[in-house]
């Protein structure tokens, strides 16, 4: 049976762009041209809309994409069932994290997976972690590492890899920003008053969230300085010295800007920043995935849980 033209399929719906798909997939541009207007003329609908500005999804290519992602779902359960139990798991999973999470959460899992499944491709999506659990949620990625969310929808399976803290980080060189940071340090070696010192935050996500929160329960409205995608982002501002930034342990352990950062204790701490992988429970009926998500448990068995 020949899935190529549903695995193309998904890719080019996920991307919504014709060359990402072809340089992604291995293939000519033309070629995926021709892959999806044989699928169109097959389906009998138009499942892409095309202009000079955008590529979006008709309400059939909405349609075609769940069908797409259940079949080919369908397709490597039977195929795991009918095989002889020596024979090697093969085909492709879609991957979502961060970037930072590409190099440091992923790396013990993926060492172990490559060696135990040769035979699975990993198409890995890097982005905003904020993203995670809603590129899992719609079907673009198999499986993401996301932050724990505080209330987990029913279609969706977590565990926990990692408890990073959340850490106020300013310049660790002399700066504006950092010298207005060191005045309002107080007798217990804590910043307590927060008032029109300048703030990198995330757009959104959990850490947005347990900031917002922590910013409710304190005197005085927030300067926020400037919203931005991703925690990489935050580093690199309040690095250059324009604001103060709330960021995992995780992320700041592994930043080039480390050196020019300094931790900054507060008297109310936010909490940890659970790190971990999100599936759809039924794409952990899939034995590709659910060969991921179980490598990943044993990756982080009996490891030192940060914080």
């Amino acid at each position: 049976m020949d899935t190529r033209s549903l695995q193309l399929y998904l890719t080019l719906a996920e991307t919504l762009s014709f060359s990402r798909t072809a340089e992604l997939r291995h293939i000519s541009l033309s070629a995926v041209s021709r892959s999806l207007l044989r699928i169109e003329e097959e389906v009998g609908q138009r499942l892409l809309e095309r202009d000079r500005r955008s590529v979006r999804l008709t309400p059939a290519g909405h349609q075609f994409r769940d069908y797409a992602q259940a079949a080919l779902g369908d397709w490597q359960r039977i195929v795991t069932e009918l095989r002889p139990d020596n024979a090697v798991l093969g085909g492709e999973i879609r991957v979502y994290c961060s970037v930072t999470a590409s190099y440091s959460v992923l790396s013990p899992i993926l060492e172990q997976f490559r060696e135990d499944y040769p035979g699975i491709e990993i198409l890995l999506h890097t982005g905003d972690y904020a993203d995670a659990v809603s590129r899992v949620q719609s079907g673009a990625d198999d499986v993401s590492v996301a932050a724990g969310p505080d209330l987990l929808p029913k279609n969706l399976r977590y565990q926990t890899l990692q408890l990073s803290p959340l850490r106020f980080v300013v310049p660790a060189f002399s700066c504006a920003v950092a010298d207005q940071v060191r005045a309002q340090v107080g007798s217990e070696g804590t910043v307590e008053d927060w008032a029109d010192i300048p703030f990198i935050v995330t757009e959104r996500g959990l850490s947005r969230e347990r900031l917002d929160t922590w910013f409710r329960g304190r005197p005085g409205k927030p300067r926020i300085y400037a919203q931005v995608a991703g925690h990489e982002a935050i580093v690199a501002m309040v690095g250059l010295g324009l604001g103060v930034g709330v960021v995992p342990d995780l992320v700041l352990d592994n930043s080039t800007y480390r050196d020019k950062l300094e931790i900054v204790p507060v008297s109310a701490a936010l909490g940890t920043f659970p790190v971990g992988l999100c599936a759809l429970v039924q794409r952990l009926e899939n034995p590709l995935v659910q060969a991921f998500w179980q490598t990943a448990a044993r990756a982080y068995a009996g490891t030192q849980i940060t914080g």
